[in-house]
């Protein structure tokens, strides 16, 4: 077992070492934000804290949830990186094809176009940002394309666009309009500028744009190479790991009866009840606002005609659904480690039941507070100085404001502490199980102390590097340590069914962490590739990124071994649908984090599709594919472990796990994914800012692929609402038979 916490010691101290290096170099080489930005002539066009104020401003009223910048964000608007981009550049085009040759810039002959296009690029290409005033001085021509974007964005924001779901007093205050397209200019000049001595721009050439040379670098090609041949390098590896375990499977000898029966219920797993309702309410909550997001898309600020985007524009709804998805996905997978806690030690820790209902009640001043304020943000009704405690952060997965976020923060170190103090009596017993806990111990304490992240950008930080601890809270937080505390909670469940032996639990439970968290940590940088980062942050996020999803291969060997679990003895089959959310779970983790991830992390791959919808291809098919499941899974078994004698009616809950799983796959398959390809084709043909236009995306086909999601949409909501009754019903059984 030694060897095993060696390894495991290892991979977290080197990957952690890399990580915090790479964060230094993104410090070191971050887009610079000027002083002030003149024309030639002489003539102010930004100050730097008119681009810091409209920072404040573009994340105040949604940030990422409406469009996005250096894509990332939402997916209905453009992307205004490239959109601006675009537009200053045919504007720059028009003004000089004028002033050498008094036409239009579509008049011009090829040799002429061709001579116009050699001076845009090298307008646009060529770095005046001087390192020792701070001053970008740029082209007056090229002013005179911006004052024609500022007219566009202000017509945007102030009268709206219902092809963007736009509602009209987006931004209504021309002062607050001019200061937002500082901030949107500086985005795209780092985007089209290269770095001082350099032949590459800020975002690695992102994004595809032919009319300036904005193309794929070198390293972005090879780097994706050696991806994949790390890919199949891990595969064949792991493949032969796996033949040499063969014949090495320990053979049990299952109990009889259920080892639950007859357990003593403590009143803090009682407690544990309560969340459920919980998450069951947050699910149903977050799937009509994804239906309502999804109809946006189609509609524009209307819902069937209905002005709902009145009250709900678009980047609430939008907002509420990414954030409650995590919301109840976490409290699923929390309360299921506050009830685990004491049937470990088997001591119930005195005032254990209070501090569960402290914490039910702290999750939910978070969860509604943090949504009035999202909401009062975007509507303008927050005094300008709140925002940022109080309201919308803009920064997608992390939308709360601060005040929340250190209240959430404080609410997992809460929790942190009642799971402490709880399995602390078992560690000291020095048994078999030690190893499982102590890996439980330090997920519970990564779980809590990573969150923290969120709170290491300020309102003036770089967008750089507030999307690095983003990243963080993202990747690392939630799909990185939670995934280690799942499978943790999952062998230690099955272990106190006496299915495996708590010591190969153990055992597992550690390679399981170490062989993930091996490339999962350094990986986190694949979501970093053109967000104003060095080329190294590429370089090491496509290879560790390829690593991930080397063991993903191989869950189809898990989802088998569960499944024959579940056949074990007559007693397991109480537990099955808990165990057949876990098989699904394997499935999602191949398909939705394997495929469908490594169709979009190599840097070619990511460099045409960021930001288009192959994105939430992945992220509904990992996100609640993967961690949604597992959450159901979690809190199906607590439920089974509260009451083992109780007798269930077993059809909805198995019409909901079809249902469910169903729908997802059709709402992905026929929609998202059409839809997200046939957007990589025009990017890589036309260029990112076509792909991301309304031009392509409010063409019929669009539109039908669109409303074609409604279908999977459907058979998905079914399911949910036959889990939720089931849940509500289980619910009302427990206190009937309490009385």
């Amino acid at each position: 077992m030694k060897r095993y916490w060696i390894g495991f010691s290892l991979v977290m101290i080197i990957s952690f070492a890399v990580l915090g290096w790479v964060g230094t170099r993104i410090y070191q080489e971050k887009p610079p934000v000027p002083e002030k930005v003149v024309t030639q002539s002489g003539q102010l066009v930004y100050t730097k804290s008119d681009i810091q104020d409209g920072q404040n401003i573009w994340q105040a009223m949604g940030g990422m949830e409406i469009g996005s910048v250096w894509g990332h964000g939402s997916y209905v608007a453009p992307d205004w990186t490239a959109d601006w981009l675009h537009k200053e550049i045919l504007g720059t085009q028009n003004f000089l094809a004028m002033q050498f040759y008094q036409k239009d810039f579509n008049q011009l002959s090829d040799s002429e176009k061709s001579s116009i296009k050699s001076k845009v690029t090298k307008i646009f290409k060529t770095n005046t940002y001087d390192v020792n005033t701070g001053v970008i001085t740029i082209d007056d021509l090229r002013y005179e394309a911006i004052k024609l974007n500022v007219i566009h964005y202000s017509d945007v924001f102030l009268n709206g666009r219902d092809e963007y779901a736009i509602p009209k007093n987006t931004l209504k205050d021309p002062e607050k309009i001019r200061k937002f397209n500082a901030f949107i200019f500086w985005g795209s000049w780092a985007a089209s500028t290269n770095r001082l001595d350099e032949d590459v721009t800020y975002t690695n050439n992102w994004p595809h744009e032919d009319l300036i040379d904005n193309k794929p670098t070198a390293d972005t090609v090879v780097w994706t190479g050696v991806s994949i041949i790390i890919l199949l390098l891990g595969i064949g590896l792991m493949a032969l790991w796996y033949a040499t375990q063969k014949g090495q499977v320990e053979h049990k000898d299952f109990p009889s009866d259920d080892p639950l029966l007859g357990a003593v219920i403590t009143p803090s797993q009682k407690a544990v009840l309560k969340y459920f309702w919980v998450v069951s309410g947050l699910f149903m909550l977050q799937i009509v606002l994804g239906v309502i997001t999804a109809h946006y898309g189609v509609e524009g600020g209307a819902f069937y005609g209905i002005p709902l985007a009145e009250i709900l524009p678009y980047v609430i709804t939008r907002t509420w659904h990414t954030q409650i998805g995590i919301f109840w996905i976490a409290t699923a997978w929390l309360a299921a480690g506050l009830y685990i806690v004491p049937a470990v030690s088997g001591v119930e820790p005195k005032g254990q039941k209070l501090g569960v209902n402290i914490l039910f009640i702290a999750l939910l001043i978070v969860v509604l507070g943090s949504m009035a304020g999202e909401w009062l943000s975007v509507k303008h009704l927050l005094p300008d100085n709140f925002w940022f405690y109080f309201g919308h952060s803009g920064y997608e997965y992390i939308d709360l404001g601060r005040f929340f976020q250190i209240a959430l923060l404080i609410g997992l170190f809460l929790w942190l502490f009642l799971m402490w103090r709880a399995i602390m009596p078992a560690l000291r017993k020095n048994d078999e199980q030690k190893p499982i806990l102590t890996l439980f111990l330090i997920s519970t304490i990564a779980i809590a102390s990573f969150y923290g992240a969120a709170l290491m950008y300020g309102k003036h930080t770089n967008l750089a590097i507030a999307e690095y601890w983003r990243w963080w809270v993202v990747h690392l937080w939630v799909e990185g340590f939670f995934e280690v505390f799942a499978t943790v909670v999952v062998a230690f469940l099955f272990a106190r069914l006496n299915l495996v032996s708590i010591k190969t639990a153990g055992k597992a439970t550690v390679l399981s962490a170490t062989i993930f968290l091996s490339g999962g940590i350094i990986g986190t940088l694949h979501h970093l590739y053109f967000s104003g980062t060095p080329m190294v942050v590429l370089a090491l996020g496509s290879v560790f990124s390829a690593l991930e999803v080397v063991p993903l291969v191989f869950v189809g060997y898990e989802a088998w071994e569960n499944i024959k679990l579940s056949r074990a003895t007559e007693w397991v089959t109480k537990y099955k649908w808990a165990i057949n959310f876990f098989v699904a779970v394997a499935f999602w983790n191949l398909l939705g984090a394997g495929i469908f991830g490594f169709m979009i992390n190599p840097p070619i791959a990511l460099y045409y599709m960021q930001g288009l919808n192959t994105t939430p291809v992945h992220a509904h098919a990992a996100l609640f594919g993967v961690y949604g499941m597992l959450g159901i899974g979690l809190m199906l078994f607590t439920l089974r472990g509260l009451r083992p004698d109780l007798e269930w009616d077993e059809k909805p809950i198995k019409w909901a796990f079809w249902l469910i799983n169903i729908g997802l796959f059709t709402m992905v398959t026929f929609s998202l994914l059409p839809v997200g390809l046939m957007q990589t084709y025009a990017s890589v043909k036309d260029g990112y800012w076509y792909a991301r236009s309304s031009e392509f995306l409010q063409t019929d086909l669009m539109q039908t692929l669109r409303w074609l999601r409604a279908f999977g949409d459907t058979i998905f909501a079914l399911g949910a609402v036959l889990l939720v009754y089931f849940v509500f019903k289980l619910s009302i059984k427990f206190s009937q038979n309490n009385k």
